[in-house]
């Protein structure tokens, strides 16, 4: 970052570096892209819809590179129907949930994949992977969107929510190869908008001060719920935008519609009272990050290591959970991802803890001749943090020398909370110049 900001006071941010800015700024003056977030809110706003763009046709393509610049459909068939749609078929016409033979007749060209679903789940594990090193809540909408709701991690990641969209998204292009939009604002709906609005590979923000007027023009179908029949009885009295029901009092609306009005007068002014719901509880806790460049030392992977178990053991923490096994993750240049897992002798929210355990790991994996381009470490078989870190009856450290961990972890969390999390750091965390990871990769 250039400056020393509150996530709060956050106005304009590079969606590439991920320098954040107390000013507007139509250029990064750190890395020069003009892939800029830019919104008055920026900084304050933490509910967030992401879409995968044209997901189905998108993993095709990724998986064929011959299909990169051809209009491609996916769907079953003549007699079927338009599954997905790519971003040049679309040019033509084609959209999802047309006849396939209609949409042939627009755009005669297209190349026609019958979907693979197993492998679209997959992929779509992977991504939700990815959404949960964010946040724990993340709602699923379909295989390819969610709801994510960050607030609460500008504090954990010292950086405001809509920096940590863009890693979300950044991490997805480098590790799936595909691209995501997103939509950021303060309620459910409104980041949905927000997505629809600026697509492919889009960022757009719609803030509390934007609500009334960015939705007073579009129609009354925009709305959650607002299906046929009801459009229908709105239009017969009149109101066919958001702007008719925004001119109506509340109180009218109810006594026309009941609960369906109240809850219409909240909607057409921006006001969206649902809450993310998750559809399970987590089952694991990760971290991971992708080097700018491949890296085969085993002891600089080491080094990349340590800093990930400290973000899992401060996720942990965070939501008081502790996890039984520790798991290694690595990917190879060409893709290959390699997972190691080790059950723990107790539960743990350690970093040092969860470090030990993945280094074993690392060793077995990294002889210095297979270089890697991530890097991640995990916990899982999840539990509550009364269990973690047992001591002996007597309070005395266990022989792998828990307690004394415990009580240091215990003080670097605490002169982290007061001073920031570069006041400590462990020795393992820098280089040979002092420098931390950050300063040669990104996570």
């Amino acid at each position: 970052m250039t400056e020393s900001l509150a996530p709060a006071n956050v106005v304009a941010l590079c969606r590439d570096c991920l320098t954040e800015y107390g000013q507007d700024r139509l250029v990064c003056a750190t890395c020069g892209s003009d892939r800029m977030a830019r919104h008055r809110e920026l900084g304050r706003l933490t509910m967030a819809h992401i879409d995968c763009d044209a997901f189905y046709a998108a993993i095709e393509k990724r998986d064929n590179p011959a299909l990169a610049d051809k209009p491609v459909l996916i769907g079953g068939g003549t007699r079927g129907v338009v599954t997905t749609a790519c971003y040049i078929a679309r040019k033509y016409g084609p959209r999802s949930a047309m006849p396939m033979f209609k949409a042939l007749e627009m755009c005669p060209q297209a190349i026609v994949i019958k979907p693979d679903m197993a492998k679209y789940k997959a992929v779509a594990k992977q991504i939700r992977e990815i959404f949960e090193t964010a946040t724990p809540l993340v709602e699923p909408v379909s295989v390819d969107e969610a709801f994510l709701d960050l607030s609460g991690t500008q504090a954990l990641f010292r950086r405001s929510a809509a920096a940590t969209l863009a890693h979300v998204a950044r991490e997805i292009e480098r590790n799936i190869r595909i691209t995501v939009s997103i939509g950021l604002s303060d309620v459910k709906f409104l980041a949905k908008m927000a997505s629809d609005a600026d697509k492919p590979r889009g960022f757009f923000v719609i803030g509390r001060g934007d609500a009334v007027n960015f939705l007073h023009d579009l129609p009354v179908t925009r709305l959650p719920g607002v299906g046929p029949a009801l459009a229908s009885r709105l239009k017969v009295d009149g109101m066919f935008t958001i702007g008719d029901l925004q001119r109506k009092q509340a109180a009218e609306l109810s006594a026309r519609y009941g609960e369906t009005g109240a809850a219409l007068a909240q909607l057409a002014r921006g006001f969206d009272e649902r809450e993310v719901r998750t559809d399970r509880e987590a089952k694991s806790v990760s971290a991971e990050t992708t080097f700018d460049r491949d890296v085969a030392d085993p002891k600089e992977l080491e080094q990349r290591l340590w800093p990930m178990c400290e973000r899992v053991a401060d996720r942990l923490k965070a939501q008081s959970l502790s996890g039984s096994t520790v798991t290694l993750k690595l990917k190879t240049t060409r893709f290959r991802l390699v997972s190691r897992h080790q059950r723990l002798a107790a539960p743990t929210q350690l970093a040092e803890v969860i470090f030990r355990a993945a280094r074993l790991m690392l060793a077995k994996e990294a002889n210095g001749t297979v270089k890697f381009r991530l890097i991640g470490a995990g916990v899982d078989h999840l539990g509550d943090a009364a269990a973690a870190d047992p001591t002996d009856l007597f309070g005395l450290a266990n022989t792998d020398g828990t307690a004394q961990i415990a009580k240091v972890e215990q003080v670097m969390d605490a002169v982290r909370a007061k001073f920031g999390r570069a006041a400590i750091a462990k020795g393992r965390g820098l280089d040979r110049k002092g420098r931390g990871p950050g300063s040669r990769g990104k996570s």
